[in-house]
C-alpha cells in the first residue's frame, strides 16, 4: 500500500471496503479492495477464485480491469488493485430525477451480456449480478466483485 496514497472510502461490503487511491508513482486513481480476512501464504491468494477469475477475464472492456495484487505476507493482508470506477448502476438510477430512456437501459444490458457471454466462454458463473456490481463511467458499464464467482465444473 506505500506505493499509493489513500484518498477516500467508496464503500463497504461483508468481505472488503474499497478504498479510493492515487499511485504515488502515476498520480493515476485507482480503487483498492481490501480484504477484511487475512491470508497464510501467496500461493493461498493465488488460488482465490476472485483473483484467478480477474486474471483470466480482466482483458474485456465490459469486466473491471485487475491492475495489482497486493500482499503482505507478515500481516497476512490482501488489497486488490483495480481500475476505478465513478458509481454503480445501483447509484446511477437512484439519483436521477426522470426515468431511464430505454435506448440507455438497452445499451447497458448488451454491455451486461457482453460481459456475461466472455465470462461463461471462459468457464466462470459470476452468481451475484446485481446493480451494485454493475459499475460505470460515463455509459459504459463493467461488471464487478467476482468474489462470488465458480467454475461451470465446480462442486460448489
Amino acid at each position: 500500500m506505500h506505493k499509493y496514497k489513500l484518498v477516500a472510502k467508496k464503500g463497504e461490503g461483508t468481505f472488503s471496503e474499497v478504498l479510493k487511491a492515487q499511485s504515488l508513482k502515476t498520480s493515476r486513481h485507482y480503487a483498492i479492495k481490501c480484504m477484511k480476512n487475512t491470508f497464510e501464504s501467496i500461493e493461498q491468494v493465488n488460488n482465490l477464485r476472485e483473483i484467478q477469475a480477474l486474471r483470466r477475464l480482466s482483458g474485456h472492456r465490459h469486466i473491471i480491469k485487475l491492475h495489482e495484487v497486493l500482499y503482505d505476507e507478515p500481516s497476512g493482508r490482501l488489497a486488490l488493485v483495480m481500475e476505478l470506477m465513478d458509481m454503480n448502476l445501483y447509484e446511477a438510477i437512484k439519483n436521477r430525477r426522470h426515468h431511464v430512456p430505454e435506448v440507455k437501459v438497452g445499451a447497458w444490458m448488451y454491455q451486461l451480456m457482453l460481459a456475461v457471454d466472455h465470462m461463461h466462454k471462459n468457464g466462470i458463473f459470476h452468481r451475484d449480478i446485481k446493480p451494485e456490481n454493475l459499475l460505470m463511467v460515463d455509459d459504459t458499464l463493467k461488471l464487478a466483485d467476482l468474489g462470488s464467482c465458480r467454475g461451470i465444473y465446480s462442486r460448489q
